[in-house]
């Protein structure tokens, strides 16, 4: 992972992420809280095609909203997963 992502993995240890393996909170993280850098990384890494099948399937109360609406526009998403978080995280909690 390039070193200018540190800022986005504050709550994880930043040389245990894995970009292969990470993928998912890697771009969730760049959409949520990066900058066109991160984003550009991003998009070269795993592809748009790839990029945007993530974002498709991943419930969209995991991105923030303001972020989510101009990475719609930038990979024209139309339709998406949508879950409350309430959703994902009683099924994690065993509630």
């Amino acid at each position: 992972m390039p070193s200018f992502f540190k800022p986005l993995f504050w709550s994880y240890k930043f040389s245990s992420i894995d970009p292969d393996r990470d993928k998912k909170r890697i771009i969730i993280n760049a959409v949520n809280y990066g900058d066109w850098e991160h984003w550009l990384w991003v998009f070269n890494y795993y592809g748009i095609a790839e990029v945007k099948k993530i974002i498709k399937n991943t419930p969209v109360s995991e991105f923030r909203r303001r972020a989510l609406t101009i990475v719609f526009l930038l990979l024209k998403i139309k339709k998406t997963k949508y879950a409350t978080r309430g959703v994902k995280i009683r099924p994690e909690k065993n509630i």
